[in-house]
């Protein structure tokens, strides 16, 4: 069964199964906190049901977007989105798995690439029982590691990768973007309210860069009586 949820005023309609992956609050924050060029050729690693090409096509004024999705049912939902919301002349979605990218897509044909890949290693948590959700989140069939060697064959020199990952694993997520290449070049570090724990990190990368990174200013979701942010809010109005 699926559901239509409601992105900028109802402007914007995405479809998403009622028991499956269900796009989360991490992606809207990713799509938000990307910069993006009229000019920039992104391609969005495991895009789920499309939301963050959707958002960033809506709100960014992306051009020229690649999804790209391993899982078939996903894939096809995505197809739909992008389709019901007229941006089939924008958007692609290409059901593939990115760890195969050298196969299948020309190197540094791209200036972009975003993504909100799974996070939970296998020794950790337990491993949801619905493979869609499974997939998403634990690391079963791809890991950060694995977004920098695609975002490492994707990108042209000096192209941007950015993902948005768990804070505790800010050190993981340093290393695994040193590992293959990139500089860490722009830092998020996203806050549930003031004066709590870091939850999650937005790290841009440049591939090749040079080594100053800037730390942006704190970004809080909610406020003390657990509504939006303004800041937050306005990742979902028009």
């Amino acid at each position: 069964m699926l559901t239509s949820d409601t992105l900028f005023n109802g402007k914007l309609v995405v479809r998403q199964e009622k028991d499956g992956y269900r796009f989360s609050l991490d992606a809207v924050l990713l799509a938000g906190l990307t910069r993006v060029k009229p000019e920039d050729r992104i391609v969005d690693l495991g895009t789920g049901c499309g939301i963050v090409p959707l958002i960033l096509a809506y709100r960014k004024g992306a051009q020229k977007i690649l999804g790209m999705e391993l899982q078939p049912d996903l894939a096809r939902l995505a197809e739909q989105n992008v389709e019901a919301n007229g941006f089939a002349d924008r958007i692609e979605i290409r059901r593939m798995d990115f760890r195969d990218v050298a196969r299948h897509v020309q190197a540094q044909s791209f200036d972009l690439v975003t993504s909100n890949p799974p996070y939970r290693r296998l020794d950790t948590g337990k491993i949801n029982p619905h493979p869609q959700k499974a997939l998403a989140r634990h690391e079963l069939t791809a890991s950060i590691r694995e977004v920098f060697a695609a975002g490492k064959h994707l990108l042209v020199q000096g192209g941007r990768l950015v993902a948005i990952y768990p804070a505790a694993r800010m050190a993981h997520l340093l290393s695994a973007a040193q590992e293959h290449g990139f500089s860490p070049k722009e830092l998020t570090i996203v806050y549930s309210h003031a004066g709590g724990a870091a939850r999650l990190v937005c790290l841009e990368s440049r591939k090749g860069g040079g080594e100053e990174l800037l730390i942006r200013s704190p970004f809080y979701i909610y406020k003390e009586n657990r509504e939006y942010t303004e800041e937050m809010q306005a990742f979902y109005d028009d």
